[in-house]
């Protein structure tokens, strides 16, 4: 009996450790990250202590919920930079991040910082801009994406696409595959495109020219 006892321990404690994971993904997938660290624990059937013996702050919860989600948002820029079609690769940022934005709107609201206390995405989310940007540049002088965008408008895109995460999860990726291609449609460069108003002023930073 000793002998097994602590593997038991480990196991129940990894099984615990999966379910608040889990929970937490799907809490902070459509609902974002007002959920609180009590919901979370309800939804995963374990006491508050539980919760709190594993992740003691909600910060520490978030980046591990997170964790894929980062990985692939990392793949999807440096799949881009890769293309030798630029606005082919401008393209895949659009179609996949707004299909990863729709799958979890908590990860959208971190990554944006639209919750700078819970979690602190800074590094990553400057690594992404820098390669967005970098896409947009060659798009742009390709003559493929219309030469008016700016980083405020891939900002406005993922706030827009905020709903998505509304409907069912079967339909989340349809939707937001749809979505993309009329954006993508948009943001084409087109002698018919009249002149874009001017940007909010979202992020201080645009496509230099």
């Amino acid at each position: 009996m000793p002998a097994t006892m602590p593997q038991a321990l480990r196991s129940d404690a990894k099984e615990n450790r999966d379910r608040v994971l889990a929970a937490a993904r799907e809490l902070f997938g459509t609902d974002g990250l007002d959920v609180t660290m009590r919901q979370i624990a309800r939804h995963a059937g374990v006491g508050p202590a539980t919760l709190y013996r594993r992740f003691p702050t909600k910060a520490d919860l978030v980046r591990a919920a997170f964790v894929n989600e980062l990985d692939a948002c990392r793949s999807i820029v440096v799949d881009a930079l890769a293309d030798t079609d630029p606005w082919r690769g401008f393209c895949h940022i659009i179609e996949q991040v707004l299909v990863l934005n729709a799958r979890n709107q908590g990860f959208t609201d971190a990554f944006l910082s639209a919750y700078p206390d819970a979690v602190d995405f800074r590094a990553q989310r400057e690594d992404a801009v820098r390669a967005i940007v970098a896409v947009a540049r060659r798009a742009i002088d390709a003559g493929a994406l219309r030469s008016d965008f700016v980083l405020d408008d891939f900002l406005i895109v993922l706030l827009a696409a905020r709903g998505l995460s509304r409907t069912t999860e079967a339909e989340r990726a349809r939707a937001a595959r749809r979505y993309s291609a009329l954006v993508i449609d948009g943001l084409r460069a087109s002698d018919r495109h009249g002149p874009l108003p001017p940007a909010p002023g979202l992020i201080p930073s645009v496509i230099p020219g």
